[in-house]
C-alpha cells in the first residue's frame, strides 16, 4: 500500500509542513513539528487556533509512535519536536520514548547556530538510529545536499529536500525553499518528481516586495511545468493574499498548483490569516492565555463555536477527526 497524507500545514490551520508517506512496510514521517505564530497583529494565538493545534499535535504524535522513519529537513521549531518548545509546539519529552528505535534521517547541524546544534544533539541522544542524511540514499529514500531556506545566503540557514520513490510516482518534500532562488528549483527538477510539496514565499512579511513575489511566481510556474501536481503552502498561506496568489498561479499553469488542504480534498482554512477576525467574532478574556498555560481553562467551548459559526471549519474538524 502507498499513501501520502498531509498532517499539518497553514491551509490546515497551523504552521507546519508535516507529511506521512506510506510505502509497503515503511511509514515515513517528514518534519513532525508544529507551531502557531506566537503573535500576529499584536495578538496571541486565538483559542480556536489552539484547539486545532491540540488535535493536530495528537495526530502527529500518534503517527510518530507508529513510524519506521522520521525525516528532519531542518531544525526550526515548526518542523521538529524539541526540548524548549512552547505550549503550542511538540516538546521532545512528549515523544522521546518513541524516538529510540525509529530511524531519524536529519540534515546535518554542523553549520547551524548553537541553538540548532543543541536540538540536533538532543534528537541524536534519544535515538539509536540517528543518521546525517544529506546526499545519502537508502531504498526508496534519498536526500539532497542543503539548499537555501528562501533567498540566497538566507540568515535562516539551509534545508534538506527529501525524495521518496513510490511505485508509479516520485514524491519530493521541499520544505522551506520559498521559491526565491532559481538554482534550488533547477536542483528540484533534476530529482524528476511527479508530486512536490514546498513552502511558498512569505508574502505576509513586509520585506517581501512585488519584485520578490514575481520572482517566486516565475519559479513556481517553472517547477509546475515539470510536475503533475505542485503543492505550495506553509509560509505562503499565512495570509489571504497568499491564497489569491496561489489560485492565480494555478490558472496560469497547465498542471496543478494547489494547497495542502486542496490536495487532501477539503477547503483551505487559513486560521492564522484570520486571527483578527477570530478575536472579533469570538472574544477572548484578557487572562485566558495565562490561565491556559496554567491548565485552568481549555478550548472546548471555542471549538464548539467554531464548528457552528466559522466558514470551512467543520470540514477541517472532520478531516482531522477522520
Amino acid at each position: 500500500m502507498e499513501k501520502i497524507k498531509i498532517l499539518a500545514a497553514e491551509s490546515l490551520g497551523v504552521r507546519a509542513l508535516c507529511c506521512l508517506v506510506e510505502k509497503d512496510e515503511q511509514k515515513i514521517l517528514i518534519d513532525p513539528g508544529i507551531s502557531l505564530g506566537y503573535t500576529r497583529h499584536g495578538l496571541l494565538p486565538h483559542p480556536i487556533q489552539i484547539a486545532v493545534d491540540e488535535i493536530i499535535r495528537e495526530n502527529i504524535i500518534k503517527e510518530l509512535k507508529e513510524a519506521t522513519d522520521i525525516v528532519i529537513s531542518h531544525f526550526h521549531g515548526d518542523h521538529i519536536p524539541f526540548k524548549e518548545a512552547n505550549v503550542y509546539q511538540i516538546k521532545q519529552d512528549q515523544v522521546k520514548e518513541y524516538l529510540k528505535d525509529i530511524k531519524i534521517w536529519a540534515k546535518s547541524a554542523e553549520s547551524e547556530s548553537h541553538k540548532f546544534q543543541e536540538r540536533a544533539w538532543d534528537l541524536k541522544f534519544n535515538s539509536t538510529h540517528f543518521i546525517e542524511a544529506e546526499g545519502r540514499s537508502s531504498g526508496a529514500l534519498s536526500f539532497t545536499q542543503p539548499v537555501f531556506h528562501g533567498e540566497k545566503d538566507s540568515f535562516l540557514g539551509e534545508v534538506m529536500m527529501t525524495k521518496v520513490k513510490l511505485k508509479d510516482k516520485v514524491f519530493v518534500h521541499a520544505s522551506d525553499i520559498q521559491f526565491f532562488y532559481r538554482p534550488t528549483i533547477k536542483k528540484l527538477i533534476e530529482l524528476q518528481p511527479d508530486l512536490v510539496i514546498a513552502s511558498g514565499p512569505p508574502l505576509y512579511l513586509s520585506h517581501v516586495d512585488s519584485k520578490m513575489a514575481l520572482k517566486a511566481a516565475e519559479n513556481i510556474l517553472l517547477l509546475s511545468s515539470e510536475v503533475e501536481t505542485l503543492i505550495v503552502d506553509h509560509h505562503l498561506l499565512r495570509s489571504e493574499v497568499g491564497l489569491t496568489y496561489l489560485r492565480e498561479l494555478n490558472d496560469k499553469s497547465q498542471n496543478q498548483i494547489i494547497s495542502a488542504a486542496d490536495f487532501m480534498g477539503i477547503k483551505p482554512c487559513l486560521l492564522e490569516a484570520r486571527r483578527e477576525e477570530l478575536y472579533d467574532k469570538f472574544p477572548v478574556p484578557e487572562d485566558w492565555h495565562q490561565d491556559y498555560e496554567a491548565g485552568l481553562v481549555g478550548t472546548a467551548d471555542y471549538l464548539l463555536q467554531a464548528r457552528e459559526k466559522l466558514l470551512n471549519f467543520e470540514e477541517l474538524f472532520q478531516y482531522f477527526k477522520a
